[in-house]
């Protein structure tokens, strides 16, 4: 049912409960009041049934129609076409989930087009019906608690993200390799969320302009003023969380190398020890092939080695061994290689 809630207001009370379109209209022109007509994702020819009503410009019609607008104020003569991207946290899979919310505000009508489950809508409803001074101020008074209503469902979102970027501080320190991946698909989550708040506050600076020209209650100007100020808290906030994500990945960078530096340093050390030992066992086994070469030489027993046949021969070979081990030991130590 795209009809979700609908209603003819007198003198700030709900006067009729339509059970279609026709009936508001036909209502709303025997008995005046302000019809406010609530849609959740309604078809074309409900959408262009109410354009035809209350003279919607085509333009503001077709952006109804195709939505996936952004968030944004246009104002066609006496109708403001509002655009609002409210915007929920889902704890369970620490996502975002952004709405869209089309919103057109004449001399007698309010209609709200909802594109996805926020904001909630019926307790701005409920709200408004339990002070009917504020909503005998006109189509207005149901703009502006609009407004409220989807800046306020925003602080959780906040609650939510800020809560999400302590949890990764702590992974970073803790050495966690999939945080790169959770700051990446945080600072996206951050970025959409940017792009639904910034323009409200454009867009409320531009109400605001119109105070004077359009003769706005003075009770809805502090009302306006106020959802002014708690929407440049939630943009800040925003503001920080992307600097503090952007901070968060330098920082993971800063470590990651840091960590491969350390890695390299280990493997070089362990390089380097590696060669020290190679070259200890290279210089004994120099040391040790000296005096197995001068044996193997004067082992083979040729018939013309007259060396066989000296009485000093033996005491010569020997020393022979010892004076090459001996050298080649003081070469390798003075190298240090032993």
């Amino acid at each position: 049912m795209t009809l979700i809630d609908n209603a003819v207001y007198i003198d700030g009370r709900r006067g009729a409960d339509p059970g279609s379109l026709n009936e508001t209209y036909e209502f709303l022109r025997a008995r005046g009041g302000i019809a406010w007509i609530g849609l959740y994702r309604p078809d074309v020819d409900e959408i262009r049934s109410v354009a035809r009503e209350f003279e919607l410009h085509p333009l503001a019609v077709e952006d109804a129609i195709a939505a996936h607008q952004r968030a944004k104020l246009e104002r066609y003569g006496t109708t403001l076409f509002t655009v609002l991207r409210p915007a929920r946290y889902l704890d369970d899979v620490e996502e975002v989930e952004f709405g869209e919310l089309h919103v057109f505000t004449g001399r007698d009508f309010v209609v709200t087009i909802r594109q996805a489950e926020a904001p909630n809508l019926g307790h701005v409803r409920k709200r408004l019906e339990a002070a009917p001074d504020l909503l005998r101020l006109g189509p207005e008074a149901i703009l502006y608690a609009i407004l409220d209503q989807v800046v306020d469902e925003y602080l959780p979102v906040v609650a939510g993200l800020e809560n999400d970027i302590d949890e990764i501080e702590d992974q970073l320190f803790k050495g966690d390799p999939a945080v790169s991946r959770r700051i990446y698909e945080l600072s996206r989550e951050v970025i959409d969320f940017q792009r639904a708040t910034h323009p409200l506050l454009d867009m409320l600076t531009a109400l605001e302009a119109g105070f004077d020209k359009y003769g706005v209650n003075v009770e809805l100007q502090r009302n306006l003023r106020d959802v002014h100020d708690h929407a440049i808290r939630v943009v800040e906030r925003a503001d920080s969380f992307r600097l503090l994500l952007q901070n968060a990945l330098s920082v993971q960078t800063t470590l990651v190398g840091q960590q491969q530096s350390d890695e390299m340093r280990s493997l070089t050390e362990a390089s380097l020890a590696q060669n020290e030992e190679v070259k200890k066992i290279s210089s004994w086994a120099a040391i040790l092939f000296a005096p197995t070469l001068v044996g193997t030489i004067y082992g083979m027993n040729f018939d013309h080695m007259p060396e066989l046949h000296w009485i000093a021969s033996y005491p010569l070979a020997i020393a022979l061994m010892i004076a090459t081990s001996a050298t080649l030991y003081v070469v390798f130590k003075r190298r240090g290689w032993l």
